[in-house]
């Protein structure tokens, strides 16, 4: 299965696992809770793929690479415990059980996912202590707390060769998933996680270039999902530095020449057709009709990179409106409680209070790792209004601020509406409803930001055209399935 699908699965079984009766105990016993087993090719994001779940179901992730850990550091160093009558090996706390019982105490979450990466790379002398410890969650005398599920990652032989085969025994109490790569499924993480719109626009191109394990006469070459992902970030850096992508440093994270190679043409030409049809200008309502309709005769690549370059365009629009949407609700949240306060408490005090509970709330997350980049960018922006708001003398002032922060967000939201009406402009003059306003509208609707601001902002043409050309589309495919199958004259 895709990890999209790996991931509704696990989250499934996450929920049937902390489920409790009436008495408040586990519908399904701990013992009888079977670790999880992911299995898939490396980068593929299998790590990442915890954080999202553990963010997502408000849970605890305490994770480990099975292969840092001696039998020592993970069951824990014996010691003599002395007995009324007679005396006996005991054993301290293991690391990782400790680390468990450190992030409950430090969260105050109780429950949560012991991630344990590489597990079919453990050491011999850790082997069987790490099947107790599957079976019965016990590491030494320890046993890990209740509420707490293993998931563990693995990756088939033929990519590790420090990698030992799970015996019957091991197998038969594990319940094992195995992950292919899918870009589908890694599209729509790429446009929640703001991957650089080259990357998204030229995997839609080069499909077959999304993940590459192979090995040559220069040696193993590889394309990961991973890789992708980091060097959609170091672009995003040079590129706020003006500094120049070059294909060295391209090879660093691609790790495969060919596609290096064509990945680096084609990076130059999005940054060229970005220049050459002004994108920043029309989203800005400064649509050139006459390179738009130039752009009706392009070059099967340039059509499909200027689609890219408007989607990614209007996504930091989309981006923009949903940030300020959130933080916008969250500051309101906090005036509220500051209002409450400062009615029986001098204004400074109250401010102060409600400044230091919502830092401490954030800290929290933190440290239980329930907090997404996006969601603490919103939560410290709100904590730096709080500050400035120290130089307000009384709650009606603060109103006042608040207003100018909602008029602030009604032209952020204007902005996009306009952005969006204008890419219209230039798709429909360059393309009609041809195959690439149906991939733009596909775009918008794989793009959360997108949906999350449509939704809240309905655009005539995106009704329009998301009914007529997706149903179109889909009609075309049933077609040519039932021509496939023969069932036409």
């Amino acid at each position: 299965m895709n990890i999209a699908e790996a991931k509704k699965e696990i989250k499934n079984t996450i929920k049937a696992y902390l489920k409790r009766d009436k008495y408040g105990r586990l519908v399904i016993p701990s013992r009888s809770q079977r670790p999880i087993l992911l299995m898939g090719a490396p980068g593929i994001g299998k790590t990442a793929l915890m954080e999202q779940i553990a963010q997502e179901l408000s849970l605890n992730l305490v994770s480990y690479s099975i292969t840092h850990h001696t039998r020592q550091s993970a069951l824990g160093l014996p010691y003599i415990a002395e007995k009324k009558t007679y005396s006996a090996t005991n054993y301290t706390m293991s690391e990782i059980i400790d680390e468990i019982y450190s992030r409950i105490d430090a969260t105050g979450i109780k429950e949560g996912i012991l991630f344990l990466d590489e597990i079919n790379c453990v050491s011999e002398t850790l082997a069987p202590a790490l099947l107790r410890f599957l079976q019965y969650k016990y590491f030494g005398t320890h046993k890990m707390p209740e509420g707490f599920v293993i998931i563990a990652a693995g990756n088939p032989p033929e990519y590790n060769r420090s990698v030992r085969e799970f015996d019957i025994v091991t197998l038969d109490r594990m319940k094992k998933i195995d992950i292919e790569p899918s870009l589908d499924a890694w599209l729509d993480y790429a446009y929640k996680a703001e991957v650089h719109g080259c990357i998204i626009s030229y995997l839609k191109l080069k499909k077959d270039n999304f993940y590459k394990i192979e090995t040559t006469v220069d040696g193993l070459e590889i394309v990961t999902a991973r890789g992708w992902e980091d060097l959609s970030h170091i672009i995003k850096a040079y590129e706020s530095e003006d500094i120049p992508i070059e294909y060295s440093e391209i090879r660093s994270y691609i790790q495969n020449t060919e596609t290096a190679k064509d990945f680096a043409i084609y990076y130059e030409l999005y940054k060229k057709y970005e220049r050459d049809y002004r994108i920043n200008d029309v989203l800005k309502g400064n649509v050139d009709i006459g390179a738009a309709r130039r752009l009706g005769y392009g070059s099967f690549d340039e059509r499909i990179s200027i689609v890219g370059l408007l989607s990614s365009g209007l996504s930091s629009y989309f981006r923009d409106y949903c940030m300020n949407r959130d933080y916008t609700e969250e500051l309101y949240d906090a005036l509220k409680r500051l209002r409450a306060l400062s009615a029986e408490n001098p204004f400074k005090e109250a401010l102060s209070e409600v400044e230091k509970s919502r830092r401490d709330a954030l800290e929290k997350r933190r440290t239980a790792g329930l907090v997404s980049p996006s969601e603490e960018a919103v939560s410290l922006k709100v904590l730096d209004k709080l500050f400035d708001l120290t130089k307000c003398q009384s709650f009606d002032a603060v109103r006042e601020d608040f207003q100018n922060e909602v008029k602030a967000g009604e032209e952020i939201a204007s902005a996009a509406a306009k952005a969006l009406d204008s890419a219209f402009l230039f798709i429909e003059t360059a393309f009609g409803k041809g195959q690439e306003t149906v991939l733009f509208i596909t775009s918008l609707n794989m793009d959360g930001f997108a949906c999350a601001f449509l939704e809240e902002n309905p655009n005539e043409k995106y009704i329009k055209y998301n009914k007529e050309l997706l149903f179109e589309e889909r009609d075309k495919i049933i077609q040519n399935h039932i021509k496939d199958l023969d069932l036409l004259n």
